[in-house]
């Protein structure tokens, strides 16, 4: 085979953290205007990626002291990336959690957050089958891994708020 017609497949290491921002183009380009580049949630190439493993050990040039001052964070449970903090929680609709199931009959869980950080939107806004009248929604994805995390609500102007899916997070006592 002369490698003309061969297939570029991805491995386990190209969905490494450091990687995926090779990424961000491609998938601009497959889902149109919205580009996860231009996106003010995707954790950009300057920013540290998260740790693999948040066990709460200190690093190595860390001290121990520095552990006990970190605040809390809420993380993507693929990958640990740090998507929100404990205290962005807001009520919605008369709660912080609701459970809803989509069109297709998948049931969700979802937490409501005021913000959120490296994560990245997909598709252009939609009214459709919103689970919060008056407002419209987008995909929410982990900027790191590209994991579906939830949507983003908007309703006209500044108003909005994050339904993130709580099973897919990872979230301190």
């Amino acid at each position: 085979m002369d490698g003309s017609n061969a297939k570029t497949r991805l491995s386990r290491g190209d969905l490494e953290p450091e990687r995926c921002q090779s990424l961000y183009p491609l998938m601009g380009f497959l889902l149109g205007s919205s580009s996860l580049q231009n996106s003010p949630f995707v954790a950009r190439s300057g920013q540290k990626p998260a740790s693999p493993d948040r066990s709460g050990s200190p690093q190595e040039n860390e001290s121990p002291e520095a552990d006990e001052d970190a605040k809390p964070e809420i993380l993507c449970r693929q990958c640990r990336q740090g998507v929100t903090d404990p205290e962005q929680r807001i009520t919605a609709q008369g709660g912080h959690r609701h459970i809803f199931a989509n069109p297709h009959g998948i049931v969700f869980e979802i937490g409501c957050f005021r913000e959120v950080r490296n994560c990245g939107m997909l598709g252009a806004p939609t009214a459709e089958f919103s689970w919060f009248p008056g407002f419209r929604w987008q995909i929410v994805i982990c900027g790191t891994c590209l994991t579906h995390l939830g949507w983003l609500f908007t309703a006209g102007g500044p108003e909005h708020f994050f339904g993130l899916i709580l099973d897919r997070l990872v979230i301190p006592d």
